[in-house]
């Protein structure tokens, strides 16, 4: 299943994790993980908006816990802005919680930051 983002809902089960009754859309927005994004420079023009979270649904959901990547987080926010921000992704780098990221395969948690850093000119 690809990741895809995901409007906000209300959570489709309660704290202790009962079904609440909710619809398969429901639930599936109820497992979404949150992620902020923010953008830099050109990928902040791109994409219209200097940060976001997006709403990312794991891949696969191990017992207790799901993960997306930071693929999976790009692919969410390609969907949501198209082909002008996919221009600047491809030669832009990332950091995650401040730490850079070299492999887009790198999981990325609940909360987490996402940076877009596009290159930068000048000195």
């Amino acid at each position: 299943m690809a990741a895809r983002p995901s409007q906000p809902d209300s959570p489709a089960t309660t704290s202790a994790g009962a079904s609440t009754g909710a619809t398969a859309p429901e639930e599936a927005a109820a497992a979404a993980l949150g992620v902020r994004v923010r953008y830099f420079a050109g990928a902040r023009a791109a994409a219209g908006t200097a940060e976001e979270t997006v709403r990312v649904l794991p891949r696969r959901a191990g017992a207790g816990s799901a993960s997306v990547s930071v693929a999976d987080v790009l692919e969410a926010v390609l969907s949501l802005h198209g082909e002008r921000l996919a221009q600047v992704l491809a030669a832009s780098g990332f950091l995650l919680d401040g730490i850079a990221v070299r492999d887009r395969n790198t999981e990325v948690g609940e909360g987490a930051q996402l940076d877009v850093l596009p290159p930068f000119a000048g000195g």
